[in-house]
């Protein structure tokens, strides 16, 4: 029986093929049923140990000391990013308290207390540059931006066409005149132009944005206005804008994307210690980059080299031959490639997903524009102001009252809205002048009330409009006009 036994070993142990070993010891224990018996105790069976791998990991160190670890593709970094904020920013309850309506959505942003400023500094402007009793008031103001909205959306060959016989637009005839809308706007601020051949507006104010990626909502903006005597000394332009920007946004798990005038190492590892993570191009010639990531000859068609350091990941992408892109990144643990050709890491399928945010938001814009030609840079912010304030006034709106439309009908209803107070106004001083006589008194005899072209004129005619006593001077002779053309003033 012993014999038997052995036998059935022996064929056991020669059938078992060496190449079908996983890497771990095969071991064939005896089980307790077996007829073999051993006066010698039997030793517990040793333990699996998996095939141990042996990797040097290379390190480099940049111009700057930073140092990188260069890492394995598909496998776990050392660092543990922060959990990334999933939800979507909503109004403040405070914001769905006091939006009921699109023009109090809109006064969130154009207060009237900034609308009261550039009426004062208009008036102001215009009384030196025309005559000393021009005036304005707050809702003509108001209209006169219900104006440049509509003009926004239907898009005219020039400006005066809005108030063609043919292509003119009748809710802007019915609000305002062409003559009173050509005085425009002022506001007083400092003159800091800027270049950027890259732009479609090459040439004029430059403004940093921070922008939500699914509203397009404007958080936060800064207008650039030169040299900033509050940035501490040895700080960057491009870090000092970023943390501004991000200030009230801070500490809730964000994470901000941005392009490579703006990424940097210290940049993230500031957003890092404020629970805030990046995702962005990092331009090649910064000095805390490995010398290895900058090459680009020596790289294969969409191959990918990742780096880590403290609290950071470098991926080295090339899409091309000798050509790379560089994204730095404090949001990923772990840097995998696509099944796709391309073999595109996760970083850039990031990146390509969450960098549209600032630009689709100057699309939106720029497709119901209240700009037009001006020389006067203050006109053209305000032209800025209105396009900005508009866009997120419709997705506060929205957000606020549950109500879902077309921007464009938004638009329309905005500026109905903006002139109804002028409008109304407008009505009753046509009513007053209908009760009036048809013909100016000639009561008794006075000074000049008005004095834009005398000193101390006697009159003894009334103006039919405000019913001051108007001297022959100080007169406007009137032109023959129809019923329908009054009507439109």
């Amino acid at each position: 029986m012993g014999d038997s036994t052995q036998q059935a070993l022996d064929m056991i142990l020669n059938q078992v093929n060496p190449c079908d070993s996983d890497g771990e010891e095969v071991t064939l224990d005896q089980s307790s049923d077996s007829e073999i018996s051993s006066d010698e105790e039997t030793s517990p069976p040793p333990e699996k140990r998996g095939r141990m791998e042996t990797h040097e990991w290379l390190t480099e160190t940049a111009k700057d000391g930073t140092v990188w670890r260069e890492e394995q593709i598909g496998r776990p970094l050392h660092h543990s990013p922060i959990e990334c904020n999933p939800m979507d920013g909503e109004p403040t309850a405070f914001a769905r308290r006091k939006v009921s309506s699109r023009l109090q959505s809109f006064l969130c942003f154009i207060s009237l207390q900034m609308l009261r400023t550039i009426q004062e500094w208009t008036v102001q402007h215009a009384r030196q540059t025309q005559h000393g009793n021009w005036f304005m008031d707050l809702p003509e103001l108001m209209a006169f931006i219900a104006i440049l909205i509509l003009r926004g959306i239907v898009r005219l060959p020039a400006v005066h066409d809005a108030w063609s016989a043919t292509l003119g637009v009748p809710s802007i005839s019915k609000i305002m005149a062409r003559n009173r809308t050509s005085c425009g706007t002022y506001a007083s601020m400092t003159r800091t132009h800027a270049y950027i051949a890259t732009k479609p507006d090459k040439f004029g104010i430059k403004f940093w944005v921070a922008c939500d990626l699914k509203s397009k909502y404007v958080c936060n903006i800064i207008p650039y206005l030169g040299k900033d005597s509050s940035r501490p000394t040895g700080e960057r332009l491009s870090e000092n804008v970023v943390m501004k920007l991000m200030d009230p946004f801070m500490d809730k798990g964000r994470t901000v994307t941005t392009d490579n005038f703006f990424t940097s190492l210290s940049l993230a590892k500031r957003l890092l210690g404020r629970k805030t993570t990046l995702l962005g191009t990092i331009n090649k010639i910064r000095r805390e980059l490995p010398d290895s990531a900058k090459k680009t000859l020596d790289r294969e068609e969409f191959s990918t080299q990742v780096f880590s350091t403290s609290g950071a990941t470098l991926t080295v992408y090339a899409p091309k031959r000798r050509k790379t892109v560089c994204i730095l990144s404090s949001m990923h643990s772990m840097v995998e490639t696509g099944d796709t050709q391309k073999k595109k890491p996760n970083t850039v399928t990031d990146y390509n997903s969450l960098k549209c945010g600032v630009d689709v938001m100057d699309q939106m814009v720029r497709k119901y524009t209240v700009r037009s030609g001006t020389r006067r840079w203050q006109v053209a912010v305000f032209y800025n102001l209105i396009d900005i304030s508009a866009l997120n006034a419709h997705v506060l709106f929205q957000a606020g009252t549950g109500v879902k439309e077309r921007r464009s009908d938004f638009l329309v209803k905005l500026a109905r809205e903006l002139a109804q107070s002028h409008m109304a106004a407008k009505e009753v001083h046509k009513e007053n002048l209908q009760q009036q006589p048809p013909t100016p008194d000639t009561g008794k005899r006075a000074l000049c009330q008005v004095k834009c072209c005398c000193k101390n004129n006697h009159a003894t005619k009334r103006c039919v409009s405000c019913n001051r006593f108007t001297c022959g001077k100080c007169r406007k002779e009137m032109l023959w006009q129809c019923q329908v053309c009054s009507d439109n003033l």
